[in-house]
């Protein structure tokens, strides 16, 4: 009698070829007969987001093949940000998540497996995967890496954003050089993502929010014994996924994505979370997400928990207080309950067992907010018709309405050093433009520059705007993804020195206060920059991605 086969590349003589090249690694008639999983790995020694994840992934396949699955492992690239941050590797870090989703896309798709489960932390990686996920629509479940412990300098908590922070302490001789080598040896104590409400965490605890993920899967600490078991159980929960024949694209519907954005406003994380959740909600099959949708939530939705940049509490004060199933009990109003998740239960079912948090400082009620409105919010004007991002959880209360004059810089490093010389004042407001998408190209972060006002004791009297990323560390007056970009001919190319620039948080508004007939005048005189770049990935992401306001997409 012929052996059956769950997969049905491996059945009859067709799949013989198949079986003998899993056979020669040692996969037995047996294992072959059961559902195949991939375990989508991003390890890499590289990247302490992913430097614990081989431990991870040994759990995972536990699971799997405790509930009748078969693992086989493969993995993908995790470029990190704070290593790639300053220089020409940052111009990378975004367009890797569209290669993350195609290179999992075409393994998946190759092999042609029963379900899988994605391991993945750090910025681009999670929303590559979640990506991935949405586009294949195989059974799938998301494991994040954790965050890490936050250090500990002087008694105080930071993440390891105090190194940048550093730098201008020391340029003002609040530090000498030992103490900036202390820091630098304290400042990432562990594995696990960046301890801050950074964009790898953001994504990590949407993906809980939206349902992809298993309950304190968000926030769980990367070093955790709890962490361990949650892999063990996404093992398990994939199985369960593969037996009913639920799908990404039953948990990422517009109900669930809706959800993730009500978490993003009531937590006020990253604003690059917005262009992955645009880019999620397209590779669902859902069309474009509009940044309006977000505007129209950020109204809505108070901010109920607060994290670092935005407080002094960090990842693993908001997993003691109750992580994304407390934040998420709070909105409960706001949120749809039928919503699926990949434990089997409902949104509602889970809240129905989830506890208030015991930590009222960090995660408050829709009665008693941090603020009224999102922690992340649209703004809109003649600089950004098409829309620009900013956080107002980052921003002091005082700068919610900016007036000041541009100083424009050419590049991150021009700022950078204008910055830490002493060029800029009080009161300006510093534009760097041609970092958009395509005129990057790649959307770098202008990580740098902020931390670098902060250090100077600039970022509580001066804005930054940009048609760039910022990082989820960044606090301040700061507004990216301004769009259209410049590099395509956006307003923000014809800004000049002295420009009065008005940034109206509240009115969700950017406005240069230029006449229209001048900004036609100089758009008439203005041509785009010669931005060679090296022949490679850069020049077809350049050719080929989509405005910042439609999530930077590859399409």
């Amino acid at each position: 009698m012929e052996k059956e086969y769950y997969n049905s590349l491996l059945r009859g003589e067709q799949g013989a070829l198949k079986r003998a090249l899993y056979k020669s690694m040692g996969f037995t008639d047996e294992a072959l007969s059961k559902p195949l999983i991939a375990i989508v790995n991003s390890y890499t020694n590289a990247t302490p987001g992913h430097y614990h994840l081989n431990q991870l992934c040994e759990q995972v396949q536990r699971g799997i093949e405790s509930a009748g699955g078969t693992a086989m492992v493969f993995g993908t690239i995790a470029p990190c940000d704070g290593i790639a941050e300053g220089h020409g590797g940052m111009r990378y870090v975004l367009p890797s998540r569209d290669l993350i989703a195609s290179s999992v896309e075409c393994m998946v798709r190759a092999h042609q497996f029963d379900g899988m489960v994605l391991l993945g932390s750090c910025d681009k990686i999670v929303p590559g995967m979640l990506m991935a996920a949405a586009r294949i629509n195989i059974p799938a479940v998301f494991l994040n890496g954790g965050p890490m412990h936050p250090a500990v300098y002087q008694g105080k908590h930071y993440d390891g954003n105090i190194v940048t922070e550093a730098v201008g302490w020391k340029q003002r001789g609040e530090i000498t050089e030992e103490e900036f080598a202390e820091i630098e040896n304290l400042a990432e104590p562990c594995a696990g993502s960046c301890a801050m409400l950074g964009t790898a965490n953001t994504m990590g605890c949407l993906a809980e929010a939206m349902g992809m993920s298993l309950p304190g899967s968000g926030t769980t600490p990367a070093v955790a014994a709890r962490r361990l078991s949650l892999a063990y159980e996404s093992g398990q929960a994939v199985m369960g996924l593969v037996s009913q024949g639920i799908c990404p694209r039953d948990i990422l519907t517009r109900r669930g994505i809706n959800n993730g954005i009500i978490a993003l406003m009531g937590m006020g994380g990253s604003t690059n979370a917005m262009m992955h959740l645009q880019a999620i909600h397209w590779e669902a099959g859902l069309g474009e997400l509009p940044l309006s949708v977000f505007d129209e939530y950020s109204r809505k939705v108070p901010q109920v928990a607060s994290v670092y940049p935005a407080s002094p509490y960090d990842m693993v004060d908001f997993d003691e207080a109750g992580g994304v199933s407390a934040l998420l009990r709070e909105l409960r109003p706001l949120l749809d309950e039928q919503a699926m998740t990949v434990g089997g239960k409902s949104l509602g079912e889970i809240l129905e067992e989830t506890k208030p948090s015991c930590r009222r400082e960090v995660i408050k009620t829709m009665d008693e907010p941090f603020a009224q409105n999102g922690g992340v919010a649209v703004l809109t004007g003649n600089l950004a018709p098409m829309g620009a991002v900013v956080k107002p959880a980052a921003i002091p209360k005082h700068m919610m309405h900016f007036e000041g004059r541009a100083q424009v810089f050419a590049s991150e490093q021009e700022a950078i050093d204008g910055i830490l010389s002493g060029q800029v004042k009080e009161n300006t407001v510093v534009v760097l433009r041609y970092e958009g998408p395509k005129g990057g190209p790649g959307m770098p972060e202008m990580y740098r520059p902020m931390k670098c006002l902060e250090g100077m004791g600039l970022s509580s009297s001066c804005a930054l705007i940009t048609d760039g990323r910022f990082s989820g560390s960044n606090r301040g007056c700061f507004v990216g993804h301004i769009s259209p970009e410049a590099w395509e001919g956006g307003a923000l190319a014809v800004v000049g020195d002295g420009d009065r620039i008005i940034i109206d948080i509240e009115e969700r508004s950017i406005t240069l206060d230029v006449p229209e007939q001048e900004i036609h005048a100089r758009m008439e005189q203005w041509k785009a920059p010669n931005k060679p770049v090296e022949p490679g990935y850069l020049e077809r992401y350049r050719r080929l991605s989509r405005s910042a306001a439609q999530g930077a997409v590859i399409g």
